[in-house]
This record gives structure tokens, C-alpha cells and sequence, in this order.
């Protein structure tokens, strides 16, 4: 037995201190105390707190709460010039003021949240050794083979809760960015405290720098990370494997996000682990729970029973297969036969429709594969008519104005789905969907763009982002201790995130909740992993009746 495995998986009694992260910090005294990101606060700490922590004269006179810090952050935020700047200066705030940065996140996250993930997040990966100041996360390489146990020790926190590893090799639609794709872990974390309030003393972003394939990345003389070709094969899959089971053994409460690796090892590691190990894909299960959200809340625009749609997805990759995969449990789960689920679901790539005469064929997709002869993507939409168009290709302007208008004449309002982002690499803009379909698209994305106007009526367009779904399943496996996330968790989080729309955002043709109502969101979804855990025998705690208000005393509160 692994040490730390009986708390990982025998049932207890809720500690809610325990819980709740109690932290007993170091106590600090002058500079030290100000130059503390967690315990710092600034123009907040009060006359009394100046004498009694040594801090009078190192601080101006005023003392400021909390609100009026926020004001000259966003009056700083807003003077810069640009999404990488802005980025820069909430990094440095993070790194000066914990409190601060999170409660802000919090208070402006539809304003801040772009800044700090998707599509800023992009362009800092892009440019991540030249932005680089202060060292954030956990960095893993091919020379820390045999050791990464012990490695885990220089690590300042002992209980971690949430873990978010990338190995770098397909960073959203950018590609291979080795080490510099360290930049995602960092965000979603940000976003896990943000969105569902785990503790951050909780989160631990990895970066497994296992090389890169990008010869200008290994060539670059600034370039941070290991600056060798890729490993691959069973050197890489041991090096995970040691990974892995380090965390097993020094954070047994830890659940393993993975996040941007190849489609390849993305679905190998989902299925070397997901049976054995408290872990998930986000690429691949948390895009299809939000994607499934959406096409459950659009049946509310289209007034069509999901029972009754055809879905047509462009890409063949880790998220469209995984969409696929938990739609075809959702429509067996709605009463179709297996044959008659699959039936309802097609894939489009490069060479048209995928189609059983095709010789090759990825493994996962072939079993979607449609009886209808070879043809282009627009005759598959002709040929289809699918109410549902998913796009998860990387591929900028892959919905073109011809493919757009054929949908339109197929449905009266066509679903359009474009997951890729950023969003320079978005399948169709919010702008271009509606004005190729007259106006009767019902559309949604992976990035978020503004408002559209078209003769006279304003469209809100949705963002499909996974934000609503990863940061609740960590919330619920924290609440619940579960050993395992399984995929019953994913359909019912898809199923309550629809549920959270609100009539007037269905009336406006949005099919996800604001994103300013996310902690909101972030709760229901906690619970309900709470409920699949406890009905599928996974919870390591005994859970009490009342789980919303369980969930709700768990989240963390950032303030003075």
C-alpha cells in the first residue's frame, strides 16, 4: 500500500477545518510581511496592525480597504496598452497581493478572466521567455527521472489539492510550445480559485518538460525549458508514470488535471490511469461536458428534442472525439439504442466526411464512421443536414461563408458550435455567423467576442468555455474526497449547466450562463459530483444531506 493511500480512499468523518484549508502561516514582521504575496495587504493593514507587525513607516499614511484597492488596480489595468500587458501587470499583482488579485479576479471576472486565460493566455505562452519574471508552478524533466519523489518535497505546500500538468506539445490551437506552455497550468489555477474558490495554498501547476519538437523553441538562446527533441514512447509514458505515482504518494487528495497534450498521449494517459487514479482530461471530457451543456440548452432556442438532432463535428482530435464519445452516452442515456446514438453523430476532417469505405481512420473515430458515400464537407452537410455544427480544429475560417449558408438552408436555426480558440484560430467569428445565416444562427464559442447587431436585434453570443465545468469537478471531488471521476459526473454537470441558463439568456440566444454567475455555477456543479460520488460508492467522506451549503462553506473567500 502506497503511503497515504487509506486517506485517499477509506471513508471518514468531514473535517471541515481540514477542508476548508486552515492555514497556520509563518507569522512575518516589516518588509518580510510586505514582501509576502499571501500574507501582504498593503494600504490595508491598519494602524493597529502597522505597530504590531513593525510596519509604520514603510507604508504611506493612508490606509485603504480593499474597494478602493481594486479602483487603482482596474484604473492601472485599464491605462495599458494591450491584452499582453494587461496580463503582465495582474501577474505582478498575483505576485505582490494574493488576496487582492483574487478578489478582484472575482468581482470583474467578465472583464478580467481574458486577460488571464483564454485568449490572452495564448500570446503569453507565445511569448513566455520574454515575459518570464518570477518563477510559478513545478517544472519536471527527462534528468529528474528516479528522484521526482523527493523532488516534490521542495514544493512549499504539503496538502495539494488540485493539480494541472501539461507536457506543452498542443498548446490550445498554437502547437508544440514546450515549457512555455506552462502558462495554461498557471491560468486554469488562477481560475479554479477564482471561479470555484479553491483554496489557492491547494493548487499546483506542472509543467512536464519533456523537450520539444519545436526546433525554434530549442534553438532560441532564451528559451527556459529542457532543449532537446521530444521524448517519446515508453521513455515518456515511465517519466508520467513516475510522475503520477509521486503524486500519489506525497498529495493522496490530489486530482490530476491534464490539459494540451497531443490527442495521442492525451487519450493513452486518460486510459492508463482514469481507472486507478483521481484524474480527468479537460481537453477531452471537460470540452465535451460543456459542449453537451450547450447543445442541451440550444434544444430550448430550436424547441427540438436532443433525442431528435443530428451533430456533425470538424476534427478528428482529442476534444471532438471526446464530445462525441459523451454525446453517444447522452443520447443512450435519453433511451436510443447504441446503434441508433451513433448514427446521430458524424465527422467531417480533411478529406470530407468520414465514411466506413475510408481505409484509415483513427480507432476512436471509426465507430462513427457513416454509411454514406465519400463526399466534401459541404455535400456532407447537404447530404446530412445536421442541426449541430462543432468545430475543434485549430483551423481558422474552417466554417466558411458557404458552409455557414448551407447550414442555414438546412435548419431554421442552425446550431453553430466553434470550440477552437484563441481566437485568431476560431473556426467563424461570432459576426460572421450570424450574418451568414441571416441572423437565425444559434451560436457559441471557445473565445469570447462581443455583441452583434444585425438589422436592428442584438445577439449575445455564448462562450462555450470549460471554465464552467473543470473548476465545479474540482470543487466536488475536494468536497467529496472521491477516489475517481467518472463519467456519470461529466453528464450530470452537462445536464445542471444547461439548467443554469436563464429564460432571458435563452431569449437573447445565449446557450451558457453569464460568466459573472460562474462561482454560482461552480457550486451546482460541486454538488452534483457530490451526489454521483455518494450513489456510485466513490465518496471518501460521509456527505451530509444539505450539500449546498457543505460545498458552499468549502469555497474560498479572498478579503482582509
Amino acid at each position: 500500500m502506497k503511503s497515504g493511500e487509506k486517506q485517499a480512499t477509506g471513508k471518514s468523518h468531514i473535517d471541515i477545518n481540514s477542508l476548508a484549508g486552515e492555514n497556520k502561516m509563518k507569522p512575518l514582521r516589516g518588509k518580510a510581511l510586505l514582501n509576502d504575496p499571501v500574507q501582504n495587504k498593503s494600504t490595508a493593514f491598519t494602524r493597529e496592525e502597522r505597530e504590531r507587525y513593525g510596519l509604520q513607516g514603510l507604508l504611506p499614511y493612508s490606509v485603504t480597504d480593499i474597494g478602493k484597492q481594486q479602483q487603482r488596480v482596474l484604473a492601472n489595468l485599464r491605462s495599458k496598452n494591450s491584452n499582453i500587458e494587461k496580463y503582465g501587470y495582474l501577474n505582478d499583482l498575483l505576485e505582490r497581493n494574493q488576496r487582492l488579485f483574487y478578489r478582484t479576479l472575482i468581482d470583474y471576472i467578465g472583464e478580467i478572466m481574458p486577460l488571464v486565460y483564454t485568449p490572452t493566455v495564448g500570446e503569453a505562452c507565445m511569448k513566455f521567455t520574454q515575459i518570464f519574471r518570477k518563477p510559478q508552478g513545478f517544472y519536471i524533466t527527462p534528468e529528474d527521472r528516479g528522484k521526482i519523489l523527493p523532488l516534490f518535497e521542495n514544493w512549499p505546500e504539503n496538502d495539494v489539492r488540485i493539480i494541472v500538468v501539461t507536457d506543452g506539445e498542443r498548446i490550445l490551437g498554437l502547437g508544440d510550445l514546450g515549457a512555455n506552455g506552462m502558462g495554461i497550468p498557471i491560468g486554469k489555477m488562477a481560475l479554479y480559485v477564482a471561479c470555484a474558490g479553491i483554496r489557492p495554498e491547494y493548487c499546483m501547476p506542472v509543467m512536464l518538460d519533456v523537450g520539444t519538437s519545436n526546433q525554434i523553441l530549442r534553438e532560441d538562446p532564451l528559451y527556459l525549458g529542457y532543449p532537446h527533441p521530444r521524448l517519446t514512447g515508453q521513455d515518456y509514458l515511465s517519466l508520467v508514470d513516475e510522475f503520477v505515482a509521486a503524486v500519489q504518494d506525497k498529495f493522496p487528495q490530489a486530482l490530476i488535471q491534464f490539459e494540451d497534450f497531443s490527442s495521442q498521449n492525451a487519450f493513452r494517459l486518460l486510459d492508463r490511469y482514469a481507472g486507478s487514479v483521481r484524474c480527468f482530461n479537460d481537453d477531452i471530457q471537460g470540452t465535451a461536458a460543456v459542449t453537451l451543456a450547450g447543445i442541451y440548452a440550444s434544444c430550448r432556442i430550436t424547441h427540438k428534442p436532443f433525442v431528435d438532432l443530428k451533430i456533425m463535428l470538424l476534427g478528428t482530435g482529442s476534444a471532438a472525439t471526446g464530445v462525441a464519445e459523451l454525446l453517444l452516452s447522452a443520447f443512450m442515456m435519453a433511451g436510443l439504442s447504441e446503434a441508433e446514438a451513433r448514427s446521430r453523430i458524424s465527422f467531417v476532417d480533411r478529406q470530407g466526411l468520414v465514411v466506413t469505405a475510408r481505409e484509415e481512420i483513427k480507432p476512436r473515430v471509426r465507430s462513427f464512421a457513416s454509411e454514406h458515400a465519400a463526399m466534401d464537407f459541404v455535400g456532407a452537410i447537404t447530404a446530412i443536414r445536421p442541426d449541430v455544427l462543432i468545430g475543434a480544429t485549430g483551423t481558422a475560417g474552417a466554417f466558411s461563408e458557404i458552409v455557414i449558408r448551407q447550414m442555414a438552408r438546412c435548419q431554421e436555426h442552425p446550431v453553430i458550435i466553434a470550440l477552437s480558440n484563441p481566437t485568431s484560430h476560431t473556426e467563424c467569428t461570432a459576426d460572421q455567423a450570424y450574418r451568414w445565416s441571416d441572423g437565425r444562427a444559434v451560436f457559441a464559442s471557445g473565445s469570447p467576442f462581443a455583441p452583434v447587431t444585425l438589422d436592428g436585434r442584438t445577439r449575445y453570443p455564448a462562450q462555450g468555455n470549460n471554465v464552467y465545468i473543470y473548476p465545479g469537478i474540482g470543487l466536488g471531488m475536494v468536497a467529496s474526497h472521491a477516489r475517481l471521476v467518472v463519467e456519470r459526473m461529466f453528464l450530470a454537470t452537462a445536464e445542471e449547466l444547461a439548467n443554469c441558463v436563464l429564460p432571458e439568456e435563452i431569449e437573447r440566444g445565449s446557450i451558457y450562463p453569464e460568466i459573472a454567475r460562474v462561482r454560482d455555477v461552480s457550486q451546482k456543479i460541486a454538488v452534483k459530483v457530490c451526489q454521483v460520488a455518494r450513489q456510485e460508492g466513490l465518496a471518501g467522506v460521509d456527505l451530509p444531506d444539505d450539500l449546498e451549503t457543505y460545498v458552499y462553506t468549502l469555497m474560498y473567500e479572498p478579503g482582509y
